[in-house]
């Protein structure tokens, strides 16, 4: 039973919750790590084949319409993750990818007012004015480990995600873990052929034989850290405290992000990088808090 708005949020719930925003985060470069050795099309393929197998077998599948797990599927699966993948190879760094893709939140709200006829509050715009007025700070900047095509292509990867969240809103109150894994089933196959054509049985071989350890160790962390940990903890609290005081955590994540690909891949943080990145949580934030605030005025 989900707790009440006043109800406390216990320490060790917000380290539980701490830790899958730190795996969401720090996620970003586990990807560039595996695409040193596994290509983006194959490296999602493996990623969401590992979410179905086994777990498949063990997690019951939520009372949905098939149709809705197959558009959740390839919208996340194929739409964001294919795409994401894509960006990272090369076009874009993951500090930046981790902080572009949380404007999944602004697309969110653009499908459900045109999608569910919502109402834009002031507030909102303003914080799309903000995280907008970030993304235009990268667009000047690209260059190096940015380009133009990496920012399209995590831009579209949002898009696809916004439209994932639609999806499982109109799916309702679901099990969101057992959703994932279900849903994952349908991902698999767009992405292997979409792998085999634009990648090749032979560069598809050549990376199964060059995978190591550690390369095996990432593709399990985005099956088993990213999706099964990270969105069955995150549900649990979800259960159990108020969207509004679980929700704002994951403005971490491109914090995380950011400062993972900068420790470990010695990724720069120049003067408008950060700039950008302030925008862009600021808005996030606006977005996540005004509400929260406002009620307790009231």
């Amino acid at each position: 039973m989900k707790a009440a708005a006043g109800a406390r949020f216990p320490p060790w719930h917000a380290l539980l919750g701490l830790a899958v925003v730190a795996v969401w985060g720090t996620n970003f470069v586990i990807i560039k790590i595996a695409l040193g050795t596994v290509p983006p099309l194959l490296l999602a393929v493996l990623r969401f084949g590992f979410a179905v197998l086994p777990a498949v077998l063990f997690i019951r599948r939520p009372a949905v319409p098939w149709r809705q797990l197959a558009a959740y599927g390839v919208l996340i699966g194929v739409g964001q993750f294919g795409l994401l993948y894509l960006a990272i190879d090369g076009r874009i760094s993951p500090g930046l990818a981790s902080l572009v893709v949380q404007t999944q939140v602004f697309f969110t709200i653009g499908l459900a007012i045109s999608l569910a006829g919502e109402r834009v509050r002031p507030y909102q715009w303003l914080a799309l004015a903000l995280a907008a007025g970030g993304i235009a700070v990268i667009g000047w900047n690209t260059g190096g480990d940015t380009t133009v095509a990496g920012l399209v292509l995590v831009i579209a990867a949002a898009l696809a995600w916004a439209g994932g969240n639609m999806v499982a809103r109109a799916s309702g109150r679901v099990d969101m873990l057992g959703y994932v894994v279900w849903s994952s089933a349908f991902a698999v196959p767009p992405l292997l052929a979409l792998s085999m054509w634009f990648e090749g049985p032979a560069r598809i071989g050549q990376a199964l034989a060059d995978a190591d350890a550690a390369v095996w160790a990432a593709v399990l962390w985005q099956s088993l850290g990213n999706t099964l940990f990270g969105y069955a903890a995150w549900g649990w609290l979800l259960a159990r405290h108020p969207a509004a005081t679980v929700a704002p955590m994951a403005l971490g994540v491109p914090v995380f992000g950011m400062l993972a690909s900068a420790l470990w891949l010695h990724e720069a943080l120049p003067a408008w990088k950060l700039g950008a990145a302030a925008l862009v949580l600021a808005g996030l934030a606006i977005n996540m808090l005004w509400p929260r605030l406002h009620g307790r005025r009231a």
